[in-house]
């Protein structure tokens, strides 16, 4: 177990702490950003009182965020007032993919018609501008254009919709970093099937689009599957991919 008294996995050195009516918030924040970047690996226990000092927090503002991040389903409760980062699990991994395709499926049907010539050159521009960190495996380069071009992607599909694709998108983001950069050949794969995703936009192909997008989301959730629970039957992303492609007939 770690020392009470030691900065807690992932906790950048000299991390301004939170204070007055924000405690709850800022805390919860912070951590919730450095368990999705995967900064503080899955299945790492934590203590309260480690956590307490770290933020400079009393436990009462600690134990909501804690309680928050727990309703997200990214941190359990162990005895001993600690609680730990929820482990990957496949059984999420394949239901929180099929979730993405099945929204974002028809968000992209419905962007797609309205794409100005300026957004369309947006989205060229930013799957250009990750070239260069995928060739580099830089993470963290490419991540930004990258949220920004899947963004652009269903831009026009209406404000709760966008909201949803965001939660679900965040929730994905340890999946993506652990594919992305653990997997063999996912940074050869991935690129040219965003290139194939644009020139549907650029077609003004909605349906195209949909079945493109969603080919490209059930390869993360598959290949991911297959590496780390090859024994699991991925049947939820099935499902959905399947569903957007007999819409598409």
């Amino acid at each position: 177990m770690p020392d009470p008294d030691d900065t807690p996995p992932g906790a950048p050195a000299g991390q301004t702490r939170p204070n007055g009516r924000g405690n709850t918030d800022a805390v919860h924040q912070q951590l919730r950003a450095a368990i999705l970047r995967c900064e503080i690996p899955a299945d790492t226990p934590l203590s309260q009182v480690q956590l307490a000092k770290r933020f400079g927090v009393s436990h009462t503002p600690l134990r909501e965020a804690l309680r928050m991040l727990q309703r997200e389903g990214l941190v359990e409760a162990e005895l001993n007032q600690r609680v730990r980062v929820v482990g990957f699990s496949v059984a999420d991994l394949d239901q929180l993919y099929a979730a993405r395709i099945a929204i974002e499926a028809l968000a992209i049907r419905m962007t797609v018609p309205q794409l100005s010539a300026d957004e369309l050159d947006q989205l060229a521009a930013h799957l250009a501008q990750m070239d260069a960190p995928a060739r580099a495996e830089d993470y963290g380069c490419w991540d930004t254009h990258h949220r920004a071009f899947h963004r652009g992607l269903i831009a026009h599909s209406g404000a709760r919709m966008i909201a949803e694709a965001e939660k679900l998108s965040d929730h994905a983001e340890r999946y993506r970093r652990f594919y992305t950069t653990q997997t063999p050949g996912a940074w050869a794969v991935g690129t040219p099937q965003h290139r194939a995703i644009l020139e549907a936009c650029q077609a003004r192909s909605p349906a195209a689009a949909a079945e493109l997008l969603s080919r490209h989301y059930s390869t993360v959730a598959l290949r991911l599957i297959a590496y780390i629970a090859p024994e699991y039957d991925p049947a939820t992303v099935r499902t959905a991919l399947r569903m957007v492609i007999q819409s598409a007939e």
